[in-house]
This record gives C-alpha cells, structure tokens and sequence, in this order.
C-alpha cells in the first residue's frame, strides 16, 4: 500500500458536481493498494498515520499525532500512485491491484480508521472519477509505503 499523507486546514471530494465528503483541521490520505497488499499492510498503515507527529505543538514543533488534536481524516483511493513510468511516457498501472481486490482492502482500512478515529471518517468513492480541493497546511505531505518500511 502506498499512502500519500497530508496535512491540510481543509479539504473536500467532490463526484459529480455534488460534495461527498468535507473536513477542516486533519489529514487527507490517498491510497493506492498494489496487488501484494493485504490486511496486515492496511492495519500497519493505519497505525503508523495515526501515530504520526506532524501537528503543531504551542511551540510550533511538529509533536502531536491526528488523535492528540482531535483531527478529522479523509481517505481516498488512488490506483495511480503505483504507476511505473521506466518505459515511454505513458505510466503502467500494472502493479495496481484489480478493483473488485483493492475495494476489499480499501474498505477494510476505512474500517480501521474508524476504529482508531472512534467516529466515521470522510472518504471519497471508490473507483469514481472524483474532484479533491486540498488546502494543505505547513506544507506537511509524506509518503509510506507498506512494502518499505521505513
């Protein structure tokens, strides 16, 4: 699984012109599953974002974890962050995992999130074409990959 993480001051998902999910202070997480991903990944993954130190403290240092400052998530599926691009110009998604797979996964960390969030997570739709505002803050992206931890 591959994550892109970050932190924003708000952002929303959009899919056919109608607002399916807004959060303000919190994290967007995209995420793409590859085909060797499996729920052991998913719950590393969700336990490692959930620990992340990338919030402002009252000195400004980045020591708080989403949990300590009672942050909103929004998580959304993105198939294109394992796009390989060694040959040509147009990216291979082959190592993607096949929808009706990565769904299943997907759904499963939505699932554990909820659980570390103990309330509902924003998301966008699976498999849909969708529009994402971000107002990312600091700027603080980060990327994690389940296959390399480190």
């Amino acid at each position: 699984m591959r994550a892109v993480v970050q932190r924003v001051s708000n952002a929303s998902v959009e899919v056919t012109g109608q607002t399916i999910g807004k959060i303000d202070n919190g994290l967007v997480v995209l995420l793409g599953i590859e085909q060797i991903d499996n729920e052991d990944d998913a719950a590393w993954l969700v336990s490692k974002i959930m620990k992340l130190r990338i919030f402002p403290d009252e000195e400004k240092n980045m020591n708080l974890s989403l949990t300590d400052i009672s942050g909103e998530l929004m998580l959304v599926s993105q198939f294109t962050l394992h796009a390989k691009t060694k040959k040509g110009n147009r990216p291979s998604f082959i190592q993607a995992a096949a929808p009706e797979c990565a769904e299943k996964l997907y759904n499963k960390t939505k699932s554990l999130f909820t659980d570390q969030l103990g309330r509902r997570l924003k998301c966008g739709k699976f498999g849909a074409d969708m529009n994402i505002s971000i107002i990312n803050n600091g700027p603080v992206t980060i990327l994690i990959d389940t296959q390399n931890k480190e």
